[in-house]
């Protein structure tokens, strides 16, 4: 199974119009297969729009969107009409946030994530197929329900497939929706090998089982932390940043399994406990991290063994994967690797 390398614009960052449309045209003239936009300080749609209209062969899609902010309706509009802007290219990332985020940032209504996202999924693909086939729309589901399409409002059939869906998930019952419902899921970057075949890949195998779905048509993709510098100075300021990323999940009670499956459920204790001081910095957090710690989570390497050891650790692993670097750095450093990586495959 050769590894798909995607180019991720990274949680948190602005970009300007032109700079989204430069990332995204670098990302494709340098061979890379896909590019995932974040939902953190912009809205993800408009930049995955700008890289689509941009390129013509790149993968473009959400990575997440934030499922429960919105409606089945509104995000089966807009993800429709990027699926037409690229050409049958766009992917629709969804996530499901946690619940103070969903209740507080979006006054948005919260229940079982699991069984509320499945019926997301559901509805969403009931809308596209009754643009499609023109179908009354008739979908009631246990959350949402959509009843109502009237010509008027019906976007013309799409000339390519419906986009495909992926969900990301952590724990066991949202990694089984995404296999049951979906044709792709994406595993937090805060995992671990250890953790993707003995929790994750189960999980989706149920879900695809459910459905009477086969793992070949389906797509596992996940973040890979990085550790790694051209300067002794780089890789020590990229360690410290993993550590106070690795940590920083750690201490979130809803990723705390990954710690748990590994042994670590005092360390999960610790940086949970840390967290709820007041004035705790990261750096106080990622000295809970040790070293066995940040080898398990993160590709820890100089730069010309970087690709080797991702090709070690996730090929037959999973199908799609990108690099999780919180850290400053320059797009030649991955392209470099991921040049590395084709060549290793090949």
């Amino acid at each position: 199974m050769t590894l798909k390398l995607d180019r991720g614009i990274a949680p948190g960052e602005t970009l300007s119009f032109t700079e989204i449309r430069q990332f995204a045209e670098a990302a494709e003239s340098g061979g890379w297969d896909g590019l995932w936009v974040t939902e953190a300080k912009h809205d993800p749609f408009i930049a995955s729009a700008i890289a689509a209209e941009h390129t013509s062969s790149l993968t473009v899609g959400t990575s997440i969107a934030v499922a429960f902010a919105r409606n089945p309706m509104s995000t089966a509009y807009t993800a429709h009409d990027l699926q037409r802007l690229s050409n049958g290219r766009f992917k629709l990332g969804l996530g499901s946030q946690v619940k103070p985020h969903i209740e507080r940032r979006f006054n948005m209504p919260w229940s079982e994530p699991a069984a509320r996202m499945r019926d997301f999924v559901l509805a969403t693909r009931a809308i596209w197929n009754s643009w499609r086939t023109g179908e009354k729309l008739n979908y009631r589901g246990e959350f949402y329900q959509h009843t109502l399409m009237l010509p008027f409002f019906a976007p013309p059939a799409l000339q390519c497939a419906d986009p495909d869906v992926f969900v990301a998930a952590v724990g066991p019952a949202m990694t089984e929706v995404a296999g049951e419902v979906c044709d792709g899921v994406f595993l937090h970057g805060f995992t671990t090998v250890k953790f993707i075949n003995e929790v994750s890949l189960p999980a989706v195998q149920a879900g695809l089982a459910r459905a009477q779905k086969s793992r070949a048509d389906f797509e596992v993709a996940t973040m890979a932390f990085i550790v790694t510098g051209d300067t002794d100075e780089d890789f020590d300021r990229a360690a410290q940043a993993v550590r106070e990323q690795v940590g920083f999940y750690g201490s979130t009670p809803a990723y705390r399994t990954v710690l748990d499956q590994h042994g670590w459920s005092d360390v999960a204790d610790e940086l949970n406990s840390l967290s709820r001081q007041p004035g705790v910095t990261g750096a106080q957090m990622a000295s809970l991290i040790t070293d066995e710690i940040l080898n398990e989570f993160a590709v820890v390497a100089e730069p010309s063994q970087v690709g080797q050891a991702l090709v070690d650790r996730f090929e037959g692993v999973v199908d799609r994967l990108s690099f999780y670097v919180p850290y400053e750095s320059t797009n030649a450093l991955w392209d470099r690797i991921a040049a590395d990586v084709r060549r290793i495959q090949n």
